[in-house]
């Protein structure tokens, strides 16, 4: 877990201080140019800097990893796609209520909005899943715009001090957020019993998860939105926010729900359907990420439930 400023080495408070710094202001001075330009200009500028700040050989290696067909050509595209659509999603989160009317005026289409209606109708609780996709921040503002009112899990930034605005930045779309933890989960839970809605961004690494397919290689997957879904009798939805062709407004869908069955079962559900969303969109998913990290891999041990023991061979 990132550290307090307090626990940093002198060096390390030092680095995150200044990047911190630089990042705020390059976000501050972009805040000057009206919203429609200073969109795609965040956008092209993490485009232009990607090589150099090595992203592009981290989307390389994840694309020969898991799409060895794709070409050199269809391989920078990507590059530039991918940047582009990182720098976007930044530039958005920051620019307060231009972002969120453009939330607020996307079409929501897909099975699953029938699901989460019911569901609201009936008081079931509801865990929304998604990925680093398109801007899933989009998908949260329109939804709560349209009366979904909902928490969302997030991860904690490595750098403390960006985390500080990072947190009360997404703040301002919504209500309440939980931080990744034991304290953020109770929190979480106590939510869920109410019937209330969560959204969950799904496709991260986790050190006690479990290795299961995405794009054709194992990759660690955390199965805990499953095991709330099962738990809560939660309704479990996938929504996306995907960007159109203009690279400033949204579509959100909602697939249909997960049907209910097992953790692991329903976790390949959630990764199957994202991947189908990711290979009609390439350049909107989060390839930066350090997403296939099993290499030394062991499953965390599972404890019995209350009631069974453990069973030996």
């Amino acid at each position: 877990m990132p550290l307090d400023p307090s626990q940093l080495t002198q060096k390390q408070r030092v680095s995150y201080f200044v990047e911190n710094i630089a990042l705020r202001g390059i976000l501050g001075l972009a805040g000057f140019v009206p919203y429609r330009w200073r969109i795609p200009l965040i956008g092209k500028l993490v485009s232009t800097l990607g090589p150099l700040v090595g992203f592009d050989r981290r989307i390389r290696d994840n694309l020969a990893l898991t799409c060895p067909e794709l070409t050199k050509p269809e391989v920078h595209r990507l590059c530039r796609e991918v940047n582009n659509n990182a720098g976007r999603t930044i530039a958005e989160l920051y620019a307060g209520a231009p972002f969120v009317d453009r939330a607020k005026a996307a079409p929501i289409s897909g099975d699953g909005l029938k699901a989460l209606e019911e569901a609201r109708a009936s008081g079931r609780p509801v865990i929304l899943v998604t990925g680093h996709f398109g801007n899933y921040d989009a998908a949260r503002a329109g939804l709560i715009s349209r009366g979904f009112s909902m928490g969302a899990l997030y991860r904690r930034m490595a750098n403390p001090f960006f985390n500080t605005h990072y947190v009360r930045t997404i703040s301002h779309i919504g209500t309440p957020m939980f931080e990744q933890g034991r304290r953020g989960m109770v929190e979480m839970v106590r939510h869920l019993k109410k019937g209330g809605i969560i959204a969950i961004v799904a496709d991260l690494h986790v050190h006690d998860g479990e290795l299961i397919d995405f794009f054709g290689t194992p990759a660690v997957t955390s199965t805990v939105p499953a095991e709330l879904a099962l738990k809560y009798n939660a309704a479990l939805i996938p929504v996306y926010g995907v960007r159109q062709e203009n690279g400033l407004d949204f579509e959100i869908i909602l697939n249909p729900e997960i049907p209910t069955s097992d953790p692991v079962t329903m976790t390949r559900a959630i990764c199957d359907d994202l991947e189908s969303m990711v290979r009609r969109h390439m350049g909107q998913w989060f390839w930066i990420h350090r997403r296939w990290k099993t290499l030394g891999f062991t499953p965390a041990p599972k404890k019995p439930s209350k009631g069974e023991t453990s069973a030996k061979p």
